[in-house]
């Protein structure tokens, strides 16, 4: 059982069992408060049920601000430690930030597949979510970056229904290994649309054969 609340900044000092996972980048303090305070809503923490060691963590946000037409929620990091995982949390996490990202017309809880319900008995109270969706951003997508080689992440993104929109090249310069492949080194934008985005404008079918720089993700 697990306990699901907001994020706080002192997570950090407790998130060190979760960020020893290589595939976790760990950040400046000041980055994960610049979140805790823009974004509440949209940040998460996962502890035991009993013990207050933090075992996964999200955080992300809603860009750029409406009536924005690239208005959408943006998932900057979702990290489980190894002892949580399979337990469907990830699949909580996103359903939550799909919600709040979208017009609030389903149940996180119900999009995530009735896991809400199986996770714990907190995690309903942890959302805070309002039924008639006065939380929600509703965005035109959420979208996630995510190493070329890491299979297995793209693997459960894709089942969760996110897709390629385009391969950003270099986009981990920087954050490399000695000796990194350029499936290492390039990131896939993956997105899934809202029910705001009505004909599908911001996914698209060939995105992994779509290669960007930085600069133009950033700009």
């Amino acid at each position: 059982m697990s306990i699901l609340r907001p994020f706080e900044a002192t997570d950090i000092l407790r998130f060190h069992a979760v960020n020893a996972d290589p595939w976790t980048a760990t950040y400046h303090n000041g980055y994960y408060a610049s979140y805790v305070a823009q974004w509440p809503d949209l940040c998460y923490t996962v502890e035991g049920a009993f013990d207050d060691q933090v075992r996964a963590y999200m955080i992300a946000k809603d860009e750029p601000p409406p009536p924005d037409k690239q208005h959408h929620g943006h998932l900057t990091a979702l990290s489980i430690c190894p002892a949580y995982r399979g337990l469907g949390l990830a699949r909580v996490c996103m359903a939550m930030l799909e919600r709040l990202s979208s017009d609030g017309s389903a149940g996180w809880a119900e999009a995530a597949g009735g896991e809400g319900e199986r996770e714990g008995e907190a995690t309903e109270g942890a959302n805070g979510s309002h039924p008639d969706g006065t939380d929600c951003v509703d965005a035109f997508f959420v979208d996630l970056f995510v190493r070329c080689n890491n299979h297995r992440a793209i693997a459960m993104y894709e089942k969760l229904g996110y897709s390629v929109f385009r391969r950003v090249v270099d986009y981990y310069n920087g954050m490399e290994g000695v000796g990194s492949t350029r499936d290492e080194l390039d990131g896939f934008d993956m997105r899934k649309s809202m029910p705001k985005d009505t004909d599908g404008t911001y996914v698209r079918a060939n995105g992994r054969e779509v290669l960007v720089s930085p600069e133009e993700v950033w700009a």
